[in-house]
């Protein structure tokens, strides 16, 4: 790095919004420290990160861009070394990620996922039956109960992976994005994970299914050229990582959201405003993806005065997007589903855009808008500032989520 001393990142996420306002006045791309004593670059501003999403100078490939993971300066137990070990769709470069991510976006055509909407309903309806059976006035952690299951078992499904199996990688997951891991807990998260899609991909070979896994699995056995075993591994790791994380801390947010805000609920029981709203502005606010490692320079990059030297590893901060007062003037901090403009970058833009956002609205959706049916009292059983956020500067979302249902409507026939 060129910089003299970086800013070094809190590892426990402790006020992600206040460190990400500290940094974007600090310029367009400010040298920050990550676990290990790794120096980085961190975006920060919605302009220069939407100018850099779709910059072709700009990889996610450790592999073919990062000199000191090349020349084996990174050690196997670095803090952060899954997210850039992985050799899939997410951190493959050029031709290499136009094949994969052509492969994968088969799973994810709008004929799909219409399909698996009764799916979706089905699992919903579920896990708020069994919320229906909390005696009253019991205090339930929303996040454990629904916010996690809802799409960690709707990814599992999509990859056709057993809940026994799911139950013993979530743990994995969960500790993938933690950054105050310790280096002997980073490697075996590494081994965990791919431990775990190993025996998933065996099981594939074995009994194919009606599953994005089985499919690959075919693409790769009937045409090695096409998938490489690492990449078969990693991918699937990929969609059952990005899939679920990111939308548990959505519903996470947004219903924290709507019930510190009576007013905002209101707008959607009055029909002033739609759950797309809520969807919209939970991500603009809320972005379940904070800081996310890592991108690499293949060149030298100038951003707006300030030169990122070729080689460099960056971070995206997608949670400073939408609170950037120069592109959301009026009280960006501030949750409002009467706010026209709700821009935010929360699926990424460019090459890497989300394949999955159909699948996700679709999940959120549905989610939101029964949970809030079915027990339309549904209050928080603490204070906001109770709420512990979780232990990263990777995603955004809290610990736990207690509420109480209260008054319950009868489900559906």
């Amino acid at each position: 790095m060129t910089q003299g001393c970086p800013f070094t990142l809190d590892t426990t996420g402790s006020d992600l919004h206040g460190e990400t306002a500290t940094l974007r006045t600090a310029g367009p791309a400010v040298a920050v420290e990550l676990p290990g004593g790794i120096r980085a670059w961190s975006l920060n501003r919605h302009d220069v990160i939407k100018r850099v999403l779709g910059d072709p100078r700009v990889t996610k490939s450790a592999r073919n861009h990062w000199p000191a993971f090349i020349n084996g300066e990174i050690p196997p137990d670095w803090e952060l070394i899954s997210w850039v070990a992985m050799d899939n769709m997410v951190t493959a470069y050029g031709q290499n990620h136009v094949r994969l991510r052509r492969l994968v976006g088969k799973a994810f055509s709008p004929r799909r996922t219409e399909a698996f909407r009764s799916r979706v309903e089905e699992l919903t309806d579920q896990l708020l039956d069994a919320l229906e059976q909390t005696p009253p006035g019991e205090v339930v952690d929303l996040r454990e109960r629904f916010a996690y299951p809802l799409p960690a078992r709707l990814v599992a499904d999509l990859i056709g992976m057993a809940e026994d199996a799911r139950a013993k990688t979530a743990k994995v997951i969960d500790a993938m994005v933690d950054t105050t891991l310790t280096p002997a807990e980073a490697q075996a998260v590494l081994v965990g994970w791919r431990g775990a899609m190993a025996d998933l991909i065996a099981e594939k070979r074995r009994e194919p299914g009606e599953d994005i896994t089985s499919d690959l699995v075919a693409a790769r056995d009937e045409d090695g050229s096409r998938l490489t075993e690492d990449e078969l591994t990693d991918t699937i790791f990929a969609i059952l990582g990005a899939g679920s994380e990111t939308t548990i801390n959505f519903f996470d947010n947004a219903i924290t959201a709507l019930l510190s805000d009576p007013t905002q609920l209101e707008l959607i029981r009055t029909g002033r405003a739609t759950w797309d709203d809520v969807i919209e502005e939970t991500l603009r606010v809320e972005s379940p993806l904070a800081h996310l490692p890592l991108r690499y320079a293949v060149e030298d990059l100038e951003l707006d005065g300030v030169t990122i030297p070729r080689g460099d590893p960056i971070l995206v901060n997608y949670s400073a997007v939408g609170r950037d007062p120069e592109l959301h003037e009026k009280d960006p901090d501030r949750f409002d589903l009467a706010r026209e403009n709700k821009e935010h970058l929360s699926f990424g833009h460019g090459p890497h855009y989300c394949l999955g956002v159909g699948v996700a609205r679709l999940v959120a959706r549905t989610g939101l808008s029964r949970l809030f049916e079915r027990f339309p009292d549904l209050s928080l059983a603490v204070s906001t500032d109770e709420l512990r956020p979780l232990p990263t500067f990777i995603m955004n979302g809290h610990r736990t989520l207690p509420v109480r249902l209260n008054a319950r409507v009868q489900a559906r026939p």
